[in-house]
C-alpha cells in the first residue's frame, strides 16, 4: 500500500515539472525575475545574493542525501555512479558558486528577492525529489548493461561539455563584475563571442546530458523545464546588453544558442 501511494506521488510530481514548464515560458516572455540585471524593486524583502543562491538550491544535497538511501537501488554502482554528475552540478551551484560570489565585491551591491529564492526553492524540492527517487528507486534497466553505458557515455560527454561551459561563463561574469566595482560591460572572449548568455546555454546542455543518461521522464521534464527558464531570460539578457550598449554591441551575437538563437 505505501509503494502504491509513493508511486502516486511520484507520478504526479513528474506530472508537474513536465507540464510546468510551458506557462514558466510564456509567464518569462513577459516578466523576468527580479535579479542580477533585471533587478528592480516592488518584489519585497531581499536577501544577500551569496545567501540566496546557497538557501534556495541546498534542496538538491540534503533532501537528495536523505531520500537516496531509502531507494531499492541506493547500493547498486550503476545507480550511484549515475547520480553523481547531478550532484557535482548541484555542490558547485550550492557550495562553490555562492561562495565565489561572497568573494566578488560586488556580491551584495543589489539584493535577491526573498519572494524569488522561495520559488526557486520550491522547485528545487520537487526536482529533486524526483530526480534522486528515479535514480534510486524507479529506474529499472540497470541490468541492461550496453545500452545503459552507451546512454551513460555519450550523456556525460554532453554534460560535462556543458558544465564546463556554465562554470566558466559564469566565472567569468563574475570575475568582469568584479573588475568593474559592480558594473556591467559587454562580455569578451570565450563563448561571450558567440551568444550573450553562454552561461545558460551551458547548463541547457547539461540537463539535455542528464536527459539523455537516465533516459527518462524525469531528466526530459528537467531538461524541458530548464529550456523553459532560461532560454526567455537570455532572451531578455541579450535585448538588456542591447538596449545599454547600442551600436557597441556584437550584431551577429546571439542570446543563447550560437548561431541560432
Amino acid at each position: 500500500m505505501e509503494e502504491i501511494a509513493d508511486q502516486t506521488f511520484f507520478h504526479y510530481c513528474l506530472l508537474t515539472l513536465i507540464f510546468s514548464g510551458p506557462p514558466t515560458a510564456v509567464a518569462l516572455k513577459f516578466l523576468q525575475a527580479p535579479y542580477g540585471k533585471h533587478n528592480r524593486r516592488g518584489w519585497g524583502p531581499t536577501v544577500s545574493p551569496p545567501i540566496a543562491w546557497f538557501v534556495m538550491e541546498s534542496p538538491t544535497l540534503w533532501l537528495t542525501l536523505l531520500l537516496f538511501p531509502f531507494g531499492r537501488h541506493a547500493l547498486n554502482p550503476k545507480s550511484l555512479l549515475l547520480f553523481s554528475p547531478y550532484l557535482l552540478h548541484y555542490f558547485h551551484r550550492t557550495i562553490i558558486y555562492p561562495l565565489r560570489l561572497f568573494r566578488s565585491s560586488s556580491a551584495g551591491k543589489n539584493g535577491f528577492p526573498i519572494t524569488i529564492a522561495a520559488m526557486a526553492f520550491t522547485f528545487n524540492l520537487l526536482n529533486a525529489y524526483i530526480q534522486a527517487r528515479w535514480v534510486s528507486h524507479y529506474k529499472d534497466d540497470y541490468e541492461d548493461g550496453k545500452w545503459f553505458w552507451w546512454r551513460f557515455i555519450i550523456g556525460m560527454v554532453v554534460f560535462a561539455a556543458g558544465m564546463y561551459i556554465n562554470i566558466t561563463s559564469d566565472r567569468a561574469l563574475v570575475r568582469m563584475k568584479k573588475e568593474n566595482r559592480g558594473g556591467y560591460v559587454i562580455p569578451r572572449g570565450g563563448w561571450f563571442e558567440l551568444v550573450s548568455c553562454p552561461n545558460y546555454f551551458g547548463e541547457v546542455i547539461e540537463w539535455l546530458g542528464w536527459a539523455v543518461m537516465t533516459w527518462s521522464w524525469a531528466g526530459i521534464g528537467f531538461f524541458l523545464y530548464t529550456c523553459s527558464n532560461l532560454i526567455p531570460r537570455a532572451r531578455a539578457s541579450h535585448k538588456w546588453y542591447i538596449d545599454k550598449f547600442k551600436e557597441e554591441y556584437p550584431k551577429t551575437r546571439k542570446a543563447v544558442i550560437p548561431f541560432v538563437y
